[in-house]
């Protein structure tokens, strides 16, 4: 069951900021989420309403929301791990 992954414009220009090695990491984290939502490792926050962060390498988090009745994961922003949760 493949969701479809929507970027916003925000999430579209921080993956474009981002160095080319760690552009690889992220596009290969977004297509699994295309697949698997839930990964093993993704974790609901708290604080943030209905986002979910998921790693993307040691340094980027990639937070996003998921709605599972339109079949969507929509990229809310891809920020550094100091500065994902601010």
């Amino acid at each position: 069951m493949a969701y479809q992954l929507v970027l916003k414009p925000r999430a579209e220009k921080d993956l474009a900021d981002l160095p080319r090695e760690a552009q690889r990491r992220v596009d290969a984290c977004l297509l699994a989420l295309a697949t698997d939502p839930r990964p093993h490792r993704a974790e609901k926050l708290r604080d943030a309403g209905d986002l979910w962060r998921v790693w993307a390498g040691r340094e980027y988090r990639v937070l996003y929301a998921i709605d599972d009745a339109g079949q969507t994961v929509t990229v809310a922003r891809i920020r550094h791990r100091r500065e994902a949760y601010r």
